[in-house]
């Protein structure tokens, strides 16, 4: 009996045995941009992560695990997926040119309130190489952690430099080599940006020996979009999705997430998931 039958039970929490793919649903956006569409108080968001415990996972931050924690209780309920850290990269409203990331909990935190799983950002790309340095020696601590205490680990690695750099969020080769990083540091599951087409995703995903899970990025214009996203990298090879704005931010969340397992599961296409979604 070792840490790795922990990861193996709890990786089976996140991915449908019968699909093989996972939907996880991030719902933590509030940590890094403060309130925003679809989570602004916190009756709303009760009701909108109710209206998501068919998702295989939900992530939320620990501050508001408190104020949710029943959307995880029950067997019918998502796996908990915590985000583990914060940072400031991403922010518009009082925006840095690069940032920095922290740690809100340790990992045998996260596994003490019930976490199926943990998600860190890993970024590089720094314009000061040592603090590259840091962001892999910190993300490698929490692999070691999670590996000794058998809790999987997503890492979403990005460019430090995607503001001055905006190019970098879409060029394979960055995408490429951060994903692979990420997986040889210790990720159990990567969360990758789509890179805007198939071909890109499918040798992202080529060279990545873990699982991948696609990040939605801000609401599309139409749900159909998504899906078409969604479509695609079901079709290259990708292990699902971990999309946040593009379903809670929908106006019936929980339709929106059954449009999505249609595809991600079911392998429909996104024209026919919609279909079957006006019935």
């Amino acid at each position: 009996m070792d840490a790795r039958t922990g990861k193996k039970i709890r990786l089976g929490r996140l991915f449908r045995p019968s699909s093989g793919r996972a939907i996880v649903v991030a719902y933590s956006h509030g940590l890094l941009m403060g309130p925003m569409e679809g989570m602004v108080t916190l009756e709303e968001m009760r009701w909108r992560a109710s209206a998501l415990r068919a998702a295989e996972g939900l992530m939320v931050s620990p501050g508001m695990l408190g104020h949710l924690e029943e959307v995880f209780v029950g067997p019918d309920a998502p796996a908990l997926v915590l985000h583990l850290d914060w940072q400031n990269f991403s922010r518009r409203v009082l925006a840095y040119p690069q940032g920095v990331s922290v740690a809100l909990a340790t990992v045998e935190e996260a596994l003490a309130a019930g976490a199926s799983a943990v998600m860190t950002y890993m970024f590089v790309g720094h314009a000061d190489p040592h603090d590259e340095r840091e962001e892999i020696e910190r993300n490698a601590r929490i692999a070691r952690e999670c590996e000794r205490l058998g809790l999987p680990l997503i890492i979403e690695p990005r460019s430090a430099r995607e503001k001055t750099h905006p190019e970098d969020r879409t060029d394979v080769g960055v995408l490429g080599m951060y994903v692979r990083v990420a997986a040889e540091v210790g990720a159990d599951v990567v969360k990758c940006i789509y890179p805007g087409e198939g071909d890109a995703m499918a040798r992202v995903v080529e060279g990545c020996p873990v699982p991948v899970l696609v990040a939605g990025g801000p609401r599309k214009e139409t749900l159909r979009e998504a899906l078409e996203v969604a479509e695609v990298c079901v079709r290259v090879g990708c292990g699902g999705i971990m999309f946040g704005r593009n379903i809670y931010q929908a106006e019936d969340p929980r339709a929106a997430l059954e449009a999505f397992q249609r595809v991600v599961h079911e392998g429909l296409s996104a024209q026919e998931a919609l279909a079957k979604m006006q019935k």
